[in-house]
């Protein structure tokens, strides 16, 4: 039997962000395989983890292009921006949250994610739609916190699914807007 690994990855990350401590035996379970197999692909819980990261940051790199974050107005890019990053919203919160990624050092992706959310920010101050006063790193921060906070309340169901784009462009726009006095 073949096993499929970016659906090991899906279930695992499917999984995890709903419940971080869950064992490789779980893992497997929810893949529908057993642990020898899942063993065999990634050798422990830490390689599983690094794997995690590699893929949610392939996804994200996807939603980033799918955003077209050059084109437009900037807060437009945002809401396309947090509109194509839901489907992968839980993973990214996890991922945001295991601190074992951060360990060993920093995933030359994560660099590669921050810059391009950053480069959107300055954009938008320098086109006069958000506050200078707030640097991109820490707005590139912010949403990133939104995106986890809001795939948590969905998650838990303390809000509406419906309201995951919403709740995120609101509260991120609302306080980096660029007020006219």
């Amino acid at each position: 039997m073949t096993v499929d690994r970016e659906h090991v990855l899906r279930s695992a990350a499917a999984l995890l962000t709903r419940k971080a401590t869950s064992t490789m035996d779980e893992v497997a379970r929810a893949a529908g395989i057993g642990r020898a197999t899942l063993h065999r692909h990634f050798a422990g819980r830490e390689a599983l983890i690094k794997a995690l990261e590699q893929f949610g940051l392939s996804e994200l790199d996807a939603a980033l292009d799918a955003a077209v974050l050059d084109e437009g107005r900037a807060a437009d890019a945002v809401r396309r921006l947090v509109r194509e990053v839901e489907p992968v919203a839980g993973l990214f919160a996890f991922l945001i949250t295991e601190n074992q990624l951060f360990e060993a050092g920093q995933n030359p992706g994560w660099d590669r994610v921050d810059a391009r959310l950053a480069a959107l920010f300055r954009r938008g101050q320098e086109n006069g739609e958000f506050r200078i006063d707030l640097s991109p790193a820490w707005l590139t921060d912010a949403l990133y916190g939104l995106v986890s906070s809001a795939a948590w309340s969905v998650q838990d169901g303390r809000t509406a699914a419906k309201d995951f784009q919403h709740m995120i462009v609101e509260l991120l726009l609302g306080g980096a807007r660029r007020s006219s006095t």
